[in-house]
């Protein structure tokens, strides 16, 4: 037989998984397919001296004149079965190579076993769960990184599952502890508070959303030795406090918002922990912030394994996660939607309105709108005159300033000296008007469009995250869509195209190029990734703010983050910190890479034994009106 005969054949199949360059079928199903290719089949696995036993999935290449045969001995025992010994037959050069991968600790692997049976096999409808169970959790998203062992169990670890001994998978809040013998282990808990002479960084995050104002209570759960409370409490915050072993005496309070601060990865009994977290969420009245540490194998494996976690040299019980891991966790006990806010940290809203409103924000850019150009107003336009509003130039200059941060007219509650516009010019909309004869319409528009897109970053990444549509919006929301939006479904249809977009490498890499035409900054590593800084973020084309948003989404805020990378084909995101950024030469401090297709995130730090890597070019990463020589000095 030649090849274009065994292509067609090949071609004609009906069953059997397909991939762009072979069809794989298992033994079983030979009996289902052109007597012809099943005989072909046989005779070359009889001609080369393999025997039936030897194998028991045969992929016929599409391309190629070549047949493998492939040896999954676990194939009806596991759900994700591995790969031991393969033949592949070059038909063409009448040759045949072995791999064994008996030993290997990251051998290749099987999914969607039910496409390589006959159709009404036995076995096809318990496969079938397995395939609809890692289609639930995402897990086929990317399909070029799950074909081997490792990535594939690294994957289900940041979705929060594990395999079991069968090859199901479950959620990893209920995977079994084994059991170490350390003899009669007596935990120091009280040694886990440490001494600090800065707020926590779940307080920092509190205090970068403006929830440190003083407008909101807030209860320390855990709080160690006090020392946030202390200077919370000097700054006159409301705040109360409660800890087993430092403040056994204080009072649990409902409040509008409580910590739980580096709480719940000290506590070694399970069940315990999963009592703190909903206590804790039972005592918020609008939202919960929640933090761990966050640690990979590399740093556990120095330490020794006690029940879920790790005891260290000072007799103290951590429990480390990974980001995924335990965005899980908090999601499966709370049974709430949360929200990454930074390594290890997490809010969950309790007050759903208060939610969206915290979400609307972040993804508001706070631009510096600066007004080039100005006309005179004559007097038949409009009764307020030039003289009129330079007499009162404080109180429209706000007015315009308001109208340029929402992208458009203020309501009365929108601004705070609502009044005293009103009894000037009218209304709002009078004293818009005559603003914008006064200064030129091309400002608002731009500050009009700039507005919209961030409210189609917001409804994007809601969707990305499957957020539940509310039944109740805030009021400033209610605004938004109105005037930028036909209705609220149009804002969804219209923020539903653009993340799908996203999902285009194409669109990504056109959106890099033309970002770094915008800024003319920034370092452009040709087809490969643009880096930027990240206040340039409200600058950049809407796909590329959505892109970068899905990878902060699973991230959290960019307060300690200088650098942002976008890589344009491979749907990862990298972010750099650097120490010293306002030097000369910054030194690189902490790098994380985010895998959007895999939903991971990846932490890599240098400090320690690692050498900080430096930042020789920063200059390009200004403003270009910003370089004032070739020296490489800025101002």
């Amino acid at each position: 037989m030649d090849f274009p005969a065994y292509k067609n054949l090949v071609a004609s199949l009906k069953i059997g998984k397909r991939l762009p360059d072979a069809i794989y079928l298992h033994q079983f199903a030979l009996n289902e397919i052109d007597t012809t290719l099943a005989s072909l089949t046989i005779k070359i696995s009889d001609a080369v001296k393999i025997d039936l036993d030897a194998w028991n999935i045969v992929k016929f290449y599409t391309r190629d004149f070549k047949v493998a045969f492939l040896n999954y001995p676990d194939f009806f025992d596991y759900a994700y079965p591995s790969l031991t010994r393969s033949y592949t037959v070059d038909l063409a050069k009448l040759s045949v190579r072995q791999a064994n991968y008996a030993t290997s600790d990251n051998p290749p692997i099987l999914h969607r076993k039910e496409t390589f049976l006959p159709p009404g096999h036995e076995a096809c409808e318990v496969f079938a769960t397995y395939t609809a169970q890692g289609e639930a959790l995402g897990l086929y998203e990317n399909t070029r990184s799950i074909g081997f062992k490792k990535n594939w169990e690294r994957l289900i670890a940041s979705k929060g599952y594990y395999l079991d001994p069968n090859g199901s998978l479950l959620p990893l809040v209920e995977k079994p502890v084994v059991p170490v013998n350390e003899g009669n282990v007596n935990i120091e808990r009280h040694k886990t508070a440490i001494d600090r002479s800065h707020l926590s960084s779940p307080m920092k995050v509190l205090a970068r959303h403006g929830y440190l104002s003083g407008d909101y209570s807030l209860l320390d759960y855990g709080c160690g030795k006090g020392d946030d409370v202390r200077e919370l409490e000097a700054h006159g915050i409301d705040v109360s406090s409660w800890d087993p072993n430092h403040n056994p005496e204080g009072e649990l309070i409902e409040s509008d918002i409580v910590n739980l601060g580096f709480v719940l990865n000290v506590i070694e009994d399970r069940e315990e922990r999963d009592d703190t977290l909903k206590r804790a969420w039972e005592y918020a009245n609008k939202l919960l912030v929640v933090s761990v540490m966050i640690a990979g194998d590399s740093v556990i494996s120095q330490f020794k394994p006690y029940k879920d976690g790790v005891l260290t040299s000072r007799n103290t019980f951590q429990r480390y996660y990974s980001q995924g891991e335990f965005r899980y966790y908090l999601e499966s006990v709370l049974q709430e939607e949360v929200i990454a806010v930074g390594q290890g940290i997490f809010v969950i809203f309790k007050d759903k309105i208060e939610e969206q409103t915290f979400l609307v924000e972040r993804q508001h850019i706070k631009r510096n709108w600066q007004q080039k150009t100005q006309r005179e107003i004559k007097a038949r336009e409009n009764n307020l005159t030039k003289d009129i509003i330079d007499r009162h130039i404080d109180l429209f200059t706000d007015f315009w300033e308001t109208s340029l941060e929402l992208g458009r007219i203020p309501a009365n509650s929108e601004f705070e000296f609502s009044d005293q516009i009103r009894r000037i010019a009218g209304s709002h909309n009078k004293a818009h008007q005559a603003l914008v004869k006064q200064f030129g319409e091309s400002l608002f528009k731009e500050a009009h469009t700039k507005r919209k897109e961030d409210l189609i970053v917001y409804f994007a990444l809601g969707l990305f995250e499957k957020r539940k549509p509310q039944t109740q919006i805030p009021e400033g929301l209610k605004r938004d869509i109105k005037a930028f939006f036909e209705s609220y479904n149009d804002a969804l249809e219209q923020a539903r195209s653009a993340l799908f977009a996203v999902g285009n490498p194409e669109v990504i890499r056109e959106a890099c190029y033309k970002a770094y035409d915008q800024l003319q900054c920034g370092e452009m590593n040709e087809g490969h990734s643009y880096t930027f800084h990240k206040d340039y973020l409200g600058d950049i084309p809407p796909e590329l703010r959505i892109y970068v948003g899905c990878a902060t989404q699973l991230y959290g805020d960019l307060e300690e983050i200088q650098l942002i990378k976008a890589h344009m084909l491979s749907g990862k995101v990298s972010l750099m910190g650097y120490k010293n950024w306002e030097s000369e030469t910054p030194m690189l401090v902490e790098r994380i890479k985010i895998k959007l297709r895999e939903q991971d995130v990846d932490f890599f730090d240098y400090v320690g034994e690692y050498q900080p890597e430096p930042l020789n070019n920063k200059i390009i990463f200004l403003e270009k009106s910003n370089i004032i020589d070739s020296n490489s000095k800025f101002v």
